[in-house]
Order: structure tokens, then C-alpha cells, then sequence
């Protein structure tokens, strides 16, 4: 279905959750999520699930944790923009999937550009990276998760057709 066919209020249903997301992403750029303050948190949780483990081991899971999150944070990203821009069409078709990527990127650059006048973050084209291969991973898994639903129900209905002409 064309977007230009459907009403306004489904086009804000099916992209209110993608733009809420974004909204969230905006949220964790902020000085409160910043690296700093969130060391405050996860290190002491850190240190009593590893209490043998060094300063350094801990500074590094930290911040891997902190990867994590910006890969995660665009993978589920991705889900939600996919789904807002086929519309009300099923499935997964490449030009969704790409304007979907393209949306998550776009954003995430511009996630990073918003960091650089936060003084307590720093804005990083190698997390704008991160940010687009999470985008581009979901993808891919919801391409693989299409061709196994695809397949499976024509099998199922190969093997069922057969049964019902005789």
C-alpha cells in the first residue's frame, strides 16, 4: 500500500515506536548516560560479580558494556524503522531494509554530532559505525528470519497440497 493512501493516524501508529526509540537514543546521549556517570553504576556492580577481577578488567568490561548498548540501542532501532516504513505491506523487501539503514545511520551521525557540544561526551564516528552495523545486522537477521518463514510455510503447503487433490 502506497503511504500517501493511508491515513495519517496509521502512518503516526506505525511510526510513533520508532520515533519513541529515537527519542530514547537522544536520551542516552545525554550528560547523564555519559561515560562518567554511568562508571558510578556499572563498575560497583562489576566489582561484586568479579571481585578478583583488576581495575583495568573492570574499566575495560565497562566500557564494552557501553558498545554493547550502542550496538543494541541501533539494532532494535532498525526492527522499528523497518517496520514503519514497508507501512502495512508484509515481509521484508531490500529498498526497506536500505531505508531503513540509511534512517538509522543519518540518525546516528547526527546522534554523534549532538555529543560534541555535550561536554562530557565525545562524538565518534567509530560509534556512529557501531551504531549502523547493529542497524545493518538487524537486517540481516529479519532478511534470514523472512527466507526461513518463506520457505518453511511454502514447504508446509507443498507437502499439504498434494493431499488435498486426492
Amino acid at each position: 500500500m502506497d503511504a500517501r493512501a493511508q491515513p495519517s493516524g496509521s502512518l503516526l501508529k506505525l511510526w510513533l515506536p520508532a520515533i519513541a526509540w529515537a527519542i530514547l537514543i537522544s536520551g542516552l546521549s545525554t550528560d547523564t548516560f555519559s561515560s562518567d556517570r554511568t562508571s558510578r553504576y556499572i563498575l560497583p556492580v562489576l566489582q561484586w560479580l568479579l571481585p578478583r577481577a583488576s581495575g583495568d578488567t573492570l574499566e575495560w568490561l565497562q566500557f564494552l558494556i557501553r558498545k554493547t548498548a550502542h550496538f543494541t540501542e541501533y539494532f532494535a532501532f532498525s526492527f522499528l524503522l523497518l517496520r514503519a516504513v514497508r507501512g502495512q505491506s508484509r515481509g521484508w523487501k531490500i529498498r526497506w531494509a536500505i531505508t531503513a539503514l540509511v534512517i538509522a545511520a543519518g540518525y546516528s551521525a547526527l546522534d554523534e554530532f549532538h555529543q560534541w557540544f555535550v561536554p562530557s561526551r565525545t562524538a565518534s564516528p567509530w560509534d556512529s559505525l557501531l551504531d549502523t552495523t547493529g542497524a545493518a545486522t538487524a537486517q540481516f537477521v529479519l532478511w534470514l528470519w523472512f527466507q526461513f518463514r518463506t520457505r518453511h510455510d511454502t514447504y508446509t503447503v507443498e507437502e499439504v497440497a498434494p493431499a488435498a487433490r486426492d
